[in-house]
């Protein structure tokens, strides 16, 4: 990168391509944040992220100028930069699947794969806002650059807000029951419970609420078992959990009516607390992976209308 850096004339192109790098930074600095998940969570995961953001900056910014002087041989870089991005998906795929074989109530492979996903995405949205910036401000001017900067910035973060259960389900609170030994969420069945003094304390202390799907979309979205998966684990996480390694049966589970698609959930939280619960599982992400769209066909169309 060095060697095809030098032959720009930065004393002409020097302001545009910092222009270009600071707009692809602001935009990973926005992108960038801890949340309920806690991920990334400390300095080192903060300083690996920024870190690739920056370099994705500074490749968007310099093809432009390294295009008006007709140094091809740079562009290249960019499908190295792809590359690397790519190797930031692994990175934090392998580094969530670690984690996951120490974790009480564990994320899920489909909500790791999304984690992964997004975080290499957010590098190519970087590279694309110092691109843009760097090359309207080298056509027309700095004031239409930084114009192009602030738009691409707030388009990215539109584009980093994706759907959540709320927008997909109604989440109601449910009434947890015992039929002898079986535990139920209304008329839900989510599992056999066979010490009594297990099921008193999930009657006294456990929380339930039940998931009802708008359409058969999201009936289908909600059945798969990572996106159900990735709805216990926020909700734990927000809400916690009174479960320790080896206590299985305190474990939150959300299981499905066959007929309807509804989804039962229980939860022994740390905190009581059923609005708070009710506000987590709307608030959880329906997952990319777990998307399905029957109707979007026309024997799903057939088998609604039916």
């Amino acid at each position: 990168m060095a060697a095809f850096a030098f032959n720009l004339d930065f004393g002409q192109n020097g302001t545009i391509i910092l222009v270009g790098v600071l707009a692809g930074v602001v935009v990973r600095l926005l992108l960038l944040k801890t949340d309920y998940r806690q991920y990334p969570g400390y300095p080192h995961g903060y300083l690996i992220h920024l870190s690739m953001g920056g370099i994705a900056a500074a490749l968007g910014a310099v093809a432009v100028p390294a295009l008006v002087t007709q140094n091809f041989t740079a562009v290249t870089f960019l499908a190295l930069a792809a590359q690397q991005f790519r190797d930031i998906r692994n990175m934090e795929r392998e580094s969530l699947g670690k984690l996951e074989e120490v974790a009480l109530i564990p994320r899920g492979l489909d909500y790791i794969e999304g984690i992964a996903k997004v975080f290499e995405a957010r590098n190519y949205l970087v590279m694309f806002t110092a691109f843009a910036t760097s090359g309207i401000a080298n056509l027309l001017g700095l004031v239409p650059g930084l114009g192009i900067g602030v738009v691409c910035m707030v388009a990215s973060k539109l584009l980093a807000q994706g759907k959540v259960v709320g927008d997909i389900a109604e989440v109601v609170p449910a009434k947890i029951n015992f039929h002898g030994s079986m535990l139920l969420v209304d008329d839900i069945v989510i599992f056999n419970v066979g010490l009594a003094a297990t099921r008193k304390k999930l009657l006294d202390q456990g929380l339930a609420i039940k998931l009802i799907p708008k359409d058969p979309n999201s009936k289908a979205t909600l059945n798969s078992p990572g996106q159900r998966q990735a709805i216990a684990h926020d909700i734990a996480v927000i809400m916690g959990a009174q479960k320790d390694i080896g206590e299985q049966e305190f474990t939150p589970l959300v299981r499905k009516k066959a007929l309807t698609g509804e989804l039962g959930l229980v939860l022994l939280p740390d905190e009581s607390s059923i609005e708070a619960m009710v506000s987590a599982a709307k608030r959880a992400p329906v997952l990319e992976t777990s998307v399905r769209r029957p109707l979007d066909a026309k024997a799903g169309r057939q088998a609604d209308n039916g």
